[in-house]
């Protein structure tokens, strides 16, 4: 199990596929796939299945998890893609040194 970068609720930027360059906010983080799932990203159409009586079945959209390698995290101060570094425990943006 590796350590995340990012937690829920952060705002980050996808780097690559068919949603570059689209900013969202984390929605869940799973440290043992090292996936991110990312609000209105990697949007994909699911079937479902009427379970109980009277349930509605058909198709729905849902976001689908990604690498946490093919996001970074948006600097609330400067609003930039940035990479993250350490400073006693608190995550610091490498551009402009701010603490987030």
């Amino acid at each position: 199990m590796s350590k995340m970068f990012v937690k829920t609720g952060d705002t980050v930027m996808v780097l690559s596929g068919k949603s570059k360059g689209v900013k969202g906010e984390v929605i869940a983080v799973s440290p043992k796939e090292n996936k991110v799932i990312v609000k209105n990203v990697n949007v994909v159409t699911k079937h479902v299945k009427p379970r109980k009586m009277g349930d509605q079945g058909g198709l729905i959209e849902v976001e689908s998890a990604l690498y946490a390698s093919k996001v970074q995290l948006v600097c609330p101060k400067c609003g930039k893609a940035t990479r993250v570094g350490r400073n006693g425990g608190k995550r610091v943006c490498k551009q402009c040194a701010n603490e987030f």
